[in-house]
C-alpha cells in the first residue's frame, strides 16, 4: 500500500462496514443501514467518504443521481500498513519484540498459545527449503 494518511476512528469505522460489503463497495444508503445506533446523520457520513476519497481509500462511481463508494485498498492492505507502522514507532522494526509485548500483555489460553506455536514452526519450515 502507497503510504496514505492514516485514518481516524470514525473513518476506521465506515472502512469496516465498506470492506464488509459485497466487493467492498456500497451506496451511502446501504452504508448507513449498517451503522450502529446513534447513526452519523448522512451529511456527515457523506462528508467522511469526501475525505475518504482525497486521502485515497474510495473512489465513487455515478450511479444516476447517486454513487456508489468502493475501496481502494483492502483491510489486509490497511491493517498490514498499521502493524508495519507501529513495530517500527514502538518496537524498533522488531516483529518478534511485537509479538512477545502481546503475547505477554493478553492473558493467551493453551489454544491460543498452541495455534503461535503452529504458526512459527509453519515459519521455520518455509525458511528451511
Amino acid at each position: 500500500m502507497k503510504e496514505k494518511r492514516p485514518l481516524t476512528k470514525a473513518e476506521t469505522q465506515l472502512m469496516q462496514i465498506l470492506w464488509s460489503m459485497p466487493k467492498a463497495e456500497a451506496y451511502a444508503a446501504d452504508i448507513m443501514e449498517r451503522y450502529d445506533e446513534p447513526r452519523p446523520a448522512m451529511t456527515t457520513l457523506l462528508t467522511f467518504l469526501k475525505i475518504l476519497r482525497e486521502k485515497g481509500y474510495v473512489e465513487a462511481e455515478k450511479h444516476g443521481r447517486s454513487h456508489v463508494f468502493r475501496a481502494l485498498v483492502s483491510r489486509e492492505e490497511y491493517t498490514g500498513a498499521v502493524m508495519d507502522d507501529v513495530k517500527q514507532t514502538f518496537f524498533g522494526g522488531s516483529a518478534a519484540s511485537l509479538v512477545s509485548f502481546f503475547a505477554r500483555r493478553e492473558s493467551l489460553s493453551e489454544a491460543e498459545i498452541s495455534e503461535l506455536r503452529k504458526i512459527i514452526d509453519s515459519l521455520d519450515s518455509r525458511s528451511s527449503v
